[in-house]
């Protein structure tokens, strides 16, 4: 078994490194997956029922390292993104007191004063600045929302959510929005 594995590394190795580059663009996640690959191909050496190719063989765990490394990827971006999301969330519950009503501020409104309108091109850059702080999902309502016209049901499908948690979406980009652009207003 030792030798053939020592055979296998030795003739496939390139390709499958070469292969697991090409999914990941990543040379030391490349490594990793090369090696686990083979750390696998050891461990799992006497199911191997030679009905394929070794090569073959190989290639389907390496993409099967391939997907875990990417679910694993995958779910860590998605705990950081929520994390970010709540963050916000917290924030535009400032907005509310413990009856769910607005409060009110005694600071000037600059949306009322004339005096502070931007011209289009300087709106554009602040609105697109204040977009891009937004969660994807946000971001992705309310551009389907008001720059697309999609409705409301499309929506709720293409972020697979409720439309009671659409519609809190929309309500929370909305007050995150307006309070971006009063800061930058205020620049």
């Amino acid at each position: 078994m030792q030798q053939e594995i020592i055979n296998w590394f030795n003739s496939y190795s390139d390709d499958l490194f070469r292969w697991a580059y090409h999914k990941t663009s990543s040379k030391e996640v490349s490594e990793d997956l090369l090696q686990e690959t083979f750390l696998s191909a050891v461990k799992g050496f006497d199911g191997f029922k030679k009905d394929s190719q070794p090569k073959t063989w190989l290639f389907a765990i390496l993409n099967n390292k391939i997907i875990d490394h990417y679910r694993k990827k995958s779910k860590a971006l998605g705990l950081e993104a929520q994390h970010a999301e709540q963050k916000l969330i917290n924030q535009t519950d400032s907005f509310f007191d413990s009856n769910q009503r607005w409060t009110l501020k005694t600071e000037n409104v600059l949306w009322e004063e004339e005096t502070h309108i931007l011209d289009d091109q300087e709106f554009g850059r602040v609105l697109n600045s204040c977009m891009g702080e937004l969660p994807k999902s946000w971001k992705f309502a309310i551009t389907a929302k008001y720059l697309l016209n999609k409705r409301a049901e499309h929506i709720c499908q293409e972020l697979e959510v409720t439309p009671s948690n659409y519609w809190q979406i929309v309500h929370r980009a909305k007050l995150m929005l307006k309070k971006c652009i009063d800061f930058n207003w205020k620049m």
